[in-house]
């Protein structure tokens, strides 16, 4: 059997196959190939994709997150290990974020460690400083001369 409906077929990497809905609530370790759109509750646990996940604006989430993009608008505790990390205008963010890519939005509340992780940048190697650098000095200047009192 082949088309849309066959067995063995895998979803897109982008296309959302899980969705925890306004009204639901979640507590667990959640797996999936395909993309993750929170728009309820996620109370405790860890989820893993290696698509995106998606928290909206009436989101909440206090969990651990392991996926290529996390975009956030809602209410987010817990440890982000992602690619990127899209903080959007409204969303309240608290824990560590380990990432490759970062960015954020204005109107955002963020009490998080932002780690960008070293293997991003490969095989370039910073310039050292030179071991005596010379540091020039300005001279100090002139002291003015006194003028003459009016009599």
């Amino acid at each position: 059997m082949t088309g849309l409906f066959a067995r063995n077929a895998r979803p897109e990497p982008d296309a959302i196959e899980v969705l925890i809905g306004a009204r639901a609530r979640f507590s667990g370790q959640l797996q999936c190939d395909a993309s993750i759109r929170i728009d309820g509750a996620v109370d405790q646990g860890q989820i893993e994709t290696p698509a995106n996940v998606i928290i909206t604006e009436t989101a909440t989430v206090q969990c651990d997150i392991t996926a290529k993009v996390v975009s956030i608008r809602g209410k987010f505790k817990g440890i982000i290990q992602a690619d990127r990390v899209e903080l959007l205008d409204g969303s309240q963010v608290g824990g560590v974020l380990n990432v490759n890519s970062f960015y954020m939005d204005d109107n955002v509340v963020m009490r998080a460690a932002v780690n960008i992780r070293a293997d991003t940048v490969g095989d370039i190697k910073l310039p050292s400083p030179p071991t005596n650098p010379t540091i020039p000095v300005a001279a100090a200047p002139e002291p003015a001369a006194p003028t003459p009192a009016a009599e």
